[in-house]
């Protein structure tokens, strides 16, 4: 059915000493395609239900309404909704509309008081338990990244809090609700995709997607579709994991469709991040990666290898190709 590897965590979650044959696996899938699905994960099914109810409630709304939670009123904390063709990949407009969310934080909070860019409160609609329920998730799904990260040390040979010792024990989460409509395209705007292709910038990827697909991965076969699995997350790895690993793990370009299903199409990545100071560095003594510059390789012609610095400088520069007109009025 699908090209991607499915594998299940349960042991992983569960902290037994099966995990190793777990970690095994998710080694296998990082090193062939840097996707798997897992499944045995512990999210309770009845809260991402929940949260596909009431987002849809959200995006069902008129813009103007939606608007009322705009991003640029989220500010430094770069939280809020953004409309169709609001977001860029590669320089050009995604079919999809969105909101922005991350880890809570209060007013007084002393990263919110320093004004450190994406850290403070949500901009979280008005709907009756979105709220809690926002929370909620993103507090579940980063527990999982927790432990998937957990995994992924495990199948480098190192210890399983190798990355928690080091940049996640604060991890900066990113959250992101999608919605891919089924309407056409207005004539005279330049959309070819839900989303281009790219590699996410990040460490991992926990991706929440409804029934109707839509997701595509580059593999060494070419693009496969990476269809929905009932009660599966989509895991992924990101640039910052493609680098500590000099190249072993590799960060694997994807994109999304343009919706042409008649009904729109739900999609929930959290990006499980290091610390906003945290400085990565590559793991040493690892074998089987590629030389420092790997640009020619890669589909934006980039070198991830070559970061040197802060994680949140590393991430600012990227989200500023996002939105470039929101970081000119907010950072």
């Amino acid at each position: 059915m699908n090209a991607l590897p499915l594998i299940d965590i349960a042991a992983l979650v569960a902290g037994t000493p099966a995990r190793a044959a777990v970690a095994a696996e998710i080694g296998a899938a990082c090193r062939a395609h840097g996707f798997f699905y897992a499944i045995g994960h512990g999210v309770d099914p009845a809260l991402t239900h929940r949260l596909e109810t009431l987002s849809r409630r959200f995006f069902a709304l008129d813009e103007a309404t939606k608007m009322r939670w705009r991003m640029a009123l989220g500010g430094r904390a770069w939280r809020g909704y953004f409309p169709l063709g609001g977001e860029l990949t590669s320089g050009l407009p995604d079919w999809k509309e969105g909101l922005y969310l991350g880890t809570e934080l209060a007013d007084d909070h002393p990263l919110v008081r320093a004004q450190t860019p994406v850290h403070g409160r949500n901009l979280i609609p008005d709907i009756e338990g979105f709220r809690q329920t926002l929370l909620d998730y993103m507090d579940a799904v980063t527990q999982l990244g927790h432990r998937l990260m957990e995994g992924i040390a495990l199948s480098l040979g190192l210890e399983a809090g190798y990355f928690h010792d080091r940049y996640t024990a604060d991890p900066l989460i990113l959250f992101r609700l999608f919605n891919y409509p089924t309407q056409p395209v207005p004539a005279g705007l330049d959309v070819a995709w839900g989303v281009g292709e790219h590699t996410d910038y990040g460490l991992l990827t926990v991706l929440h997607q409804d029934d109707i697909g839509g997701l595509q991965v580059r593999t060494a076969a070419g693009w496969v579709d990476a269809a929905p699995v009932p009660g599966a997350f989509v895991i992924n790895i990101g640039d910052m994991l493609d680098r500590m690993t000099g190249g072993l793990y590799r960060s694997t370009p994807h994109r999304v469709v343009r919706n042409t299903s008649g009904r729109d199409r739900l999609s929930f990545p959290l990006f499980f991040d290091p610390n906003f100071e945290a400085r990565v560095a590559r793991i040493e003594g690892l074998a089987g990666g590629h030389a420092e510059d790997d640009s020619a390789l890669r589909w934006d012609r980039a070198n991830v290898h070559a970061f040197n610095g802060r994680y949140g400088d590393y991430l600012l520069d990227k989200v500023s190709k996002v939105f470039p007109q929101l970081v000119r009025e907010v950072l």
